[in-house]
């Protein structure tokens, strides 16, 4: 559905976004995830044909984004990150806005309205200058789900909004995704892309770091537990039995080795280290969690030379 290929941006001397490829599939719900400064919101707007990238294309359902433009526009809706609407104006008055600049029927309002849980208390009826930062971002997701887009890209679409609100965005998602719609969001909220995203990409400083499966780094997450076994007889002799029985990364720490396995090689781990004459006094398990995974290839790629 979505090409992304060899996209690089600069601005100046600097380079905000570096050969990034990306191929995101239809239906897909597909998540940039990456600190502040990580070039996820330049990608965005590369992608909805807001920025001008330096090098690289963007295809959306094989239309060039830049040489076909308003072709490529037609099948995407868009919501940014920081999204402002004039005070005096209600709700229903920036959605009736929306619906008369994009030709979009006013019934899509209520609609609109219902599915995004926007229209509760009245809320649909007050001024802009009456809502909370969360609301006004809710009312943003409004206007993009206003058009019945084939592609919906978000970008940090739960930066403002309350825990309520973010179940509530959530729900509508997973609702979306449903429906068979492509959804491209941006976010450096571990929590929006364990449970939404299918796919993941990291990016570092501008780079491509990891491309995954959601259920790929969970696979990843199980091969990286690590074990801490107490023994009271420590020796470098055992450290072979550990990694002869699925062990990775094996060390001793003072009385103590600390290893990296599978959940269901440590009980065969336990026996080879006894059956090589280690007497084990306790062990501890200490799983990792995506943000382990995260801030590994953040870290990684910070010790890279620049």
């Amino acid at each position: 559905m979505i090409q992304i290929q060899d996209l690089t941006k600069k601005f100046g001397a600097v380079v905000a976004v570096r050969d990034v490829s990306l191929d995101i599939k239809t239906g897909e719900t597909f998540a940039l995830l990456g600190p502040n400064g990580s070039g996820k919101t330049t990608i965005l707007k590369c992608m909805i044909g807001l920025t001008h990238p330096t090098s690289g294309q963007v295809f959306i359902d094989g239309i060039d984004v830049w040489k076909r433009a308003r072709e490529a526009k037609r099948l995407m809706s868009y919501l940014p990150q920081r999204v402002f609407f004039p005070d005096s104006l209600t709700a229903r008055d920036v959605l009736r806005f929306y619906c008369n600049l994009r030709k979009i029927p006013i019934s899509r309002i209520e609609k609109t309205l219902v599915a995004t849980k926007f229209s509760f208390n009245g809320l649909a009826e007050k001024q802009v200058s009456d809502f909370s930062g969360g609301m006004v971002q809710r009312l943003g997701l409004a206007v993009a789900c206003l058009p019945d887009a084939p592609v919906l890209v978000l970008d940090e679409p739960t930066i403002s909004l309350d825990p309520e609100g973010a179940i509530h965005f959530r729900e509508f998602l997973a609702a979306l995704k449903r429906e068979g719609r492509t959804i491209i969001f941006s976010s450096h909220m571990l929590a929006d892309v364990e449970e939404l995203a299918d796919r993941v990409a990291i990016l570092v400083g501008g780079r491509l770091v990891a491309l995954q499966s959601i259920a790929a780094l969970r696979e990843e997450l199980m091969r990286s537990s690590r074990m801490r076994v107490v023994l009271t007889n420590p020796a470098d002799g055992l450290l072979e039995a550990a990694r002869a029985s699925g062990a990775e990364d094996v060390t001793l720490e003072g009385d103590s080795m600390v290893l990296t396995s599978q959940a269901s090689d440590r009980l065969e781990i336990l026996r080879a280290i006894e059956s090589a004459g280690g007497r084990v006094d306790r062990f501890a398990t200490e799983e990792l969690s995506l943000e382990d995974i995260y801030m590994k290839y953040i870290r990684e790629q910070d010790s890279q030379p620049k």
